[in-house]
């Protein structure tokens, strides 16, 4: 494995690329902001709304926000609402998973310090269950199941409640390094972009699933979705997670002080909803050698806030510590033993980059190049 000269990511991130001086794409796409005109950028974005204001008559909707109640959502709505004054439907995806406390209150809070309706869909909690375990035990991706619902059910309901300026927050794969790491105000592209995309629809029909259980879980027609215009708001604006979390406080967003320090992050701001979805977002960790701590660790060396030396301290303390929590929640969902869990887990590490411990079960790195 190798690391970026400048940030914490490793080469092993699916889709991120290098320089010819070891720069990570994602740090390339952060220094590349020092050339960007936002203020131009800005009246796009303030264009793009009066277009689609009124859309649906004075009380309308005019444009529809994909939310999880989180710091970002929070801080799309923010400037949706507050600052360019459209009237925005809220639609989220729930995963069925127990709830902290704190993304309780988020997602009631978003409507009520926004002034805003929420429409949230729970998906089928039997065919969620059934999926999950599949999903989890051949590929590592535990929550692919709701994580496909997050990109899929914003775009029906955009074309169902006829606002077709469908607002989402950054594009993950441009600000943080990916396949698709094109610089474009448009999302059509999205849901390819390999966190709901690529298992087979028919795979999952299993333990009685069958595609009526799977209402919008495949996107609308392509001519549907051509006669939208989902954005990323990250293009208009200078993205930063941490000032949005700013904002986001100040609106009454809950962060998890006082109620749960997660061992395997170095934030307590980010996807907070759910400790059992965590699971999802670790298992990076076996198959590439880097999660969340890598990932936020990264943002704080872009920002200013970390030395490059610093980040790599937070990344060797927490991102291979998953937390116990996480674990417990997912098991109890999922009907596994913990002894079950890990026996999993340890399938999914992968042996170019890791080798194991066989009298500790301790998985560690092999060679890597800092």
């Amino acid at each position: 494995m190798n690391y970026c000269a400048k940030c914490v990511m490793p080469s092993t991130r699916p889709g991120i690329t290098f320089d010819i001086d070891g720069v990570c794409s994602a740090c390339q796409s952060y220094e590349n902001r020092k050339k960007i005109d936002y203020a131009q950028r800005w009246r796009e974005l303030e264009k793009l709304c009066e277009r689609y204001r009124g859309l649906n008559g004075p009380y309308g909707y005019d444009c529809m926000i994909a939310v999880s109640g989180g710091k970002d959502s929070h801080f799309q709505t923010y400037i949706m609402k507050e600052v360019l004054g459209m009237n925005p439907l809220l639609v989220s995806v729930e995963d069925n998973f127990q709830m902290t406390k704190a993304g309780a209150h988020n997602l009631k809070n978003i409507s009520e310090a926004f002034g805003c309706d929420l429409i949230t869909m729970k998906p089928n909690l039997r065919a969620q269950k059934a999926i999950v375990k599949y999903t989890f035990e051949k590929y590592g991706k535990p929550t692919y199941f709701v994580d496909r619902y997050i990109y899929t059910y914003p775009l029906h309901m955009a074309a169902k409640f006829e606002t077709p300026l469908l607002v989402y927050g950054e594009n993950v794969s441009y600000e943080y390094g990916g396949s698709c790491d094109t610089e474009t105000y448009s999302a059509k592209d999205q849901i390819f972009n390999g966190v709901g995309y690529g298992i087979p629809t028919e795979e999952l029909l299993i333990g009685g699933v069958t595609m009526k259980d799977l209402n919008f879980f495949e996107p609308p027609k392509e001519e549907v979705i051509e006669s939208l215009e989902p954005i990323y708001l990250s293009y208009f604006l200078e993205w930063n997670s941490f000032k949005n979390f700013e904002v986001a406080k100040r609106y009454g967003f809950h962060d998890l002080t006082h109620e749960w320090k997660r061992t395997h992050h170095v934030e307590q701001m980010d996807q907070i909803d759910s400790p059992a979805y965590l699971v999802h977002s670790w298992m990076k960790y076996p198959k590439f050698g880097h999660a969340s701590a890598t990932d936020y660790s990264a943002r704080m060396v872009r920002y200013g806030m970390l030395s490059r030396e610093e980040a790599f301290e937070l990344v060797d303390k927490h991102d291979h510590a998953l937390d116990p929590r996480c674990v417990r929640e997912f098991c109890e969902f999922a009907g596994y033993s913990e002894r079950e869990f890990w026996r999993i887990i340890d399938s999914h590490y992968n042996p170019d980059i890791f080798e194991q411990d066989n009298t500790s079960y301790k998985w560690k790195l092999k060679n890597t190049f800092r």
